[in-house]
């Protein structure tokens, strides 16, 4: 046990101190979250710098006067003494964004109009001139069956439909949008830092075993002992950095909305002093959060500790059980190349729970498929987390992770019984009958 503890140990130092490791934990919070700042920063830009004038030649009369121009989109109605093609292949022409709409003279029977550009409008463009034209035609079709606009508008019910879920100790709140939202990304967490990690555990022991280095170690410690100081060790180099992770971004993220809010109440006291000196009279004004606040609300409705708590169960679980597989790889070949006819079998379960959380384990999270899968240990790292933001009972979770660490045991026995062949195996290529071998070897 002290020579585990030993092999853990180096694992672990060697690994933690390394300015790479500090680089990618204190980093990738920061990284993270600036992404998501950029993405809003351009997403606006792009709404802003994305105008157009769109020159509309009305074939059929019906959309005079009718269409309004928005906030980046300039329509322009193009007289009978304009449209000609000298005309056209100037307005095309000009600087800026510029688009040709002709609209034919059977536009309410077909349905259909052409706009022409030198260069492809983007989706935005396209969709709000296709939406005015058939508030347009609605208009129309709507007069013509005697049915008032504004009638029409003014019924408009809105459901708010609060989602209540009953427990052990009583009626709580939940959303399925951030459920959703938080298993989506567990998901993808778990499937690349499994492999992540995993890989890890395999490139150190090909290394060692290349380098001749393990000859030399196997004269002091048994095979297994190696295996499991080596697994463990990287393990929690990995458990090390997702709690890191956790608190570098809770921080952050309480501080970025620290700002937000201070930022939208000193606006609005801004605009109401303004208001005042103008001699408007004006309401005490609240900071409004809008999206923030929603998804606040929706956020509010999670039970944060308990994902954070099996999160880590089920990803040191689900990496132990891998990675045992990905030292046996590592140990029956001599080069990264070699590995990928192991790898991939390996891969396949959570490969496959991977693809279903996208669509049937989130709409259908307490279904026979999602409870059996949730059960394999070699599914359930995935598959319970994707289950348990829509809540899931406790003795299924405990019932898991009892499974799971009986799947660690079995895939390390058998690991163990191919790492120790495996590992003093030289220049020969390894098949999965000789693994099938080195299992049944009883040397």
């Amino acid at each position: 046990m002290n020579k585990i503890l030993l092999i853990i140990k180096r694992e672990y130092l060697s690994r933690v101190k390394k300015r790479s490791f500090l680089l990618v934990t204190f980093l990738v919070p920061l990284v993270i979250i600036g992404i998501y700042a950029l993405t809003i920063y351009l997403t606006a830009r792009s709404f802003e710098n994305n105008k157009a004038t769109v020159h509309m030649i009305d074939q059929s009369g019906l959309f005079a006067g009718k269409i309004e121009s928005t906030k980046n989109i300039t329509f322009i109605p193009v007289t009978a003494a304009e449209n000609t093609t000298e005309e056209r292949n100037r307005m095309l022409e000009a600087e800026g964004k510029n688009f040709l709409l002709i609209i034919p003279s059977d536009m309410l029977t077909s349905s259909h109009a052409e706009l022409i550009s030198k260069e492809t409008a983007g989706f935005t463009i396209q969709s709000d001139i296709s939406r005015q034209l058939e508030n347009v035609l609605r208009n129309i079709a709507l007069a013509d069956a005697g049915i008032d606009r504004n009638t029409v508008e003014s019924i408009h019910p809105e459901v708010t439909l609060s989602a209540k879920e009953i427990t052990a100790e009583g009626e709580k709140d939940s959303s399925a949008g951030a459920a959703m939202g938080i298993a989506m990304s567990l998901s993808i967490v778990v499937y690349i830092c499994l492999f992540l990690y995993g890989s890890q555990v395999m490139r150190g022991i090909i290394e060692e075993k290349t380098s001749r280095i393990v000859e030399v170690i196997i004269s002091s410690v048994k095979p297994f002992q190696l295996m499991m100081g080596k697994i463990i060790g990287i393990g929690l180099v990995g458990l090390t950095q997702f709690i890191l992770w956790i608190v570098l971004s809770a921080t952050l993220m309480g501080i970025a909305s620290a700002g937000l809010v201070d930022g939208r109440d000193i606006r609005a006291q801004i605009e109401q002093q303004q208001a005042l000196a103008n001699g408007e009279v004006q309401p005490v004004i609240k900071p409004q959060m809008g999206m923030f606040g929603t998804v606040k609300q929706e956020l509010d409705k999670v039970d944060f500790q308990l994902i954070i708590a099996t999160f880590l169960l089920y990803f040191f679980g689900g990496y132990l059980l891998y990675s045992a597989l990905f030292a046996a790889v590592g140990s029956a070949v001599d080069s990264d190349t070699e590995t990928q006819q192991f790898m991939f079998p390996i891969m396949i379960p959570l490969l496959f729970t991977y693809i279903l959380s996208f669509g049937v384990l989130i709409n259908d999270p307490n279904g026979p498929l999602a409870f059996w899968l949730s059960m394999i240990p070699f599914t359930s790292p995935i598959a319970m987390l994707v289950r348990i933001p829509f809540g899931v009972p406790m003795w299924q979770i405990g019932l898991s992770l009892v499974l799971l660490i009986g799947g660690f045991i079995f895939t390390t026995w058998v690991a163990a019984r191919i790492y120790r062949v495996g590992i003093l195996m030289y220049g020969k290529k390894a098949s999965y009958k000789e693994l099938v071998k080195w299992f049944r070897y009883k040397g």
